[in-house]
């Protein structure tokens, strides 16, 4: 496809594929921001009733969200089709602190990638959901006239 064939080859993603594409990936990237610094950590996760739920140990990733509890969460696809998939998620974290919360989420299919000890639960409270989608092509020669 030329850039003369579709002026923004970027498809924005409805809110449906937004959320079936979250459910299917069980990986992504959290930025969270504290004292004017930036991070992002990765983190497996899963989707429960519009909320993401992933678990961390103590460290800088919890503190994080202690100080600020704004956070992007992002995820990335790119197909045997060449197609790129992108979601950005913007919301509120915050540490699940009562029993039934933490029983609940101790339900969900949610295990540690990594092989160390990860015991507090964070749900992000998804404010916002969005996605694109272009195929992989090469750089136009120049903008149609």
């Amino acid at each position: 496809m030329s850039i003369g064939d579709n002026l923004n080859p970027i498809k924005t993603l409805d809110k449906d594929t937004v959320w079936r594409l979250l459910a299917q990936h069980p990986f992504g990237r959290l930025a969270v921001e504290a004292a004017g610094l930036v991070d992002i950590f990765p983190v497996n996760y899963v989707v429960h009733q519009h909320k993401l739920y992933f678990r961390t140990a103590q460290g800088s990733k919890l503190s994080s969200l202690i100080v600020n509890d704004q956070v992007a969460f992002e995820i990335d696809e790119v197909t045997d089709e060449d197609v790129v998939r992108s979601v950005v998620v913007h919301g509120r974290a915050r540490r699940l602190e009562t029993r039934a919360e933490i029983e609940a989420a101790e339900e969900l299919p949610l295990k540690p990638w990594a092989p160390t000890l990860k015991y507090n639960f964070v749900v992000i409270d998804v404010e916002t959901a969005t996605g694109r989608e272009f195929t992989i092509a090469d750089e136009p020669e120049h903008w149609p006239s």
